[in-house]
């Protein structure tokens, strides 16, 4: 970790399974450098509990219980707004995992995933990074610049022209 001596990650976890939060408690304050600050089991205490530490990550998953972690994460930003939130998630759905990132989460790590592997994750998104598998990174690039069917040669060119181009074109064509 290229962060100074003095710093420490200050990390909430948000996950519905009591025995998760304990392991991942564990693995992570193992860590020189990381300290969990709170946890919780639900999305009023999730809400609460970012409010009261304001952590510096916030590991979210997305599925807790009869509760979507979706719909929790912009709550979680609106009350700790410095905060970056890591998914950690055994949800497999790209969908959902695409809608995390759209929502404001900065990085996803499936729960699948190697444990040195998350802790590198919230180093990294602490640092500013986002944090995404090659495949997600893919299917995000693609899916952002994925025309909307094929472009015909001509119409490519028009779309390149400038808004003031346009203009010009537009009145040229009404004989000014």
């Amino acid at each position: 970790m290229n962060l100074s001596v003095n710093t420490i990650i200050r990390v909430l976890l948000v996950d519905d399974h009591s025995v998760m939060r304990s392991g991942l408690r564990l693995l992570i304050e193992s860590e020189p450098g990381f300290k969990v600050v709170g946890e919780a089991g639900s999305p009023p205490d999730a809400i609460s509990a970012a409010t009261r530490t304001q952590p510096d990550i916030i590991l979210l998953d997305l599925d807790l219980r009869s509760f979507n972690g979706l719909d929790l994460l912009p709550d979680l930003l609106a009350a700790s707004s410095e905060s970056k939130v890591l998914i950690l998630t055994g949800v497999l759905d790209p969908q959902a995992h695409h809608r995390a990132v759209q929502l404001g989460a900065k990085g996803l790590v499936l729960k699948e995933t190697a444990p040195q592997v998350l802790i590198q994750a919230i180093e990294k998104v602490y640092q500013g990074e986002i944090w995404l598998n090659r495949q997600m990174i893919a299917e995000l690039l693609t899916q952002k610049w994925e025309l909307p069917g094929k472009l015909n040669p001509e119409a490519s060119k028009i779309a390149t022209l400038t808004e003031r181009e346009r203009e010009l074109i537009s009145l040229i064509g009404e004989g000014l």
